[in-house]
């Protein structure tokens, strides 16, 4: 009985330094002090998902991101001019241990889920909602513009490489466009 007691407090330790160690690879937080790495750990949600479970659902109002801890999560946006005798919704993009997904929500108002995630495995996140974010800026000034600041970058960098996809697949409408008419 004893041992079981023991066992179970320095596990949850193991869990909070293993916590830790997510936020820490995450390149929001990457940069962060320890000493607010432990902070933000007492802020953060952790869950587990079963396969098939869905995350969040395109369309949704969302609240914050999600990074995955370990297990597999599939992204899908529907087909909202959906041609008969195809799939509903298409798979964008599977993540694995050390992606994150939905920080677009921590920046919008009231903003609507872009893609629907479903685990595809047995799945852990941690998730950091908006509401997280505007408690550790109000109590944390630096590290909330911190955060924000890093925020910024990862969705610039996804924009850019959004953009440049567009442009690509233009060029081959384009062509095969012209491949047709000839």
């Amino acid at each position: 009985m004893v041992n079981t007691l023991w066992d179970n407090i320095f596990r949850r330790g193991e869990r909070e330094n293993d916590l830790v160690q997510v936020l820490s690879r995450n390149i929001l937080f990457e940069s962060l002090s320890t000493r607010e790495l432990v902070f933000l750990k007492d802020l953060v949600h952790v869950r587990s998902f079963h396969p098939g479970e869905t995350i969040f659902r395109q369309g949704e109002i969302g609240i914050g991101m999600y990074i995955l801890v370990s297990g597999n999560v599939d992204i899908f946006i529907e087909d909202l001019q959906q041609i008969e005798g195809e799939p509903t919704s298409v798979l964008v993009t599977s993540l694995g241990p050390g992606d994150f997904f939905g920080e677009l929500s921590l920046v919008e108002d009231k903003g609507r889920r872009t893609a629907t995630a479903i685990a595809r495995d047995q799945t852990k996140l941690v998730g950091f909602f908006k509401p997280d974010l505007i408690d550790i800026s109000e109590r944390n000034p630096s590290t909330g513009v911190h955060i924000l600041m890093r925020l910024g970058e990862v969705l610039g960098r996804r924009l850019k490489e959004t953009s440049e996809k567009v442009t690509l697949l233009r060029r081959e409408i384009k062509t095969l466009r012209e491949q047709s008419e000839k």
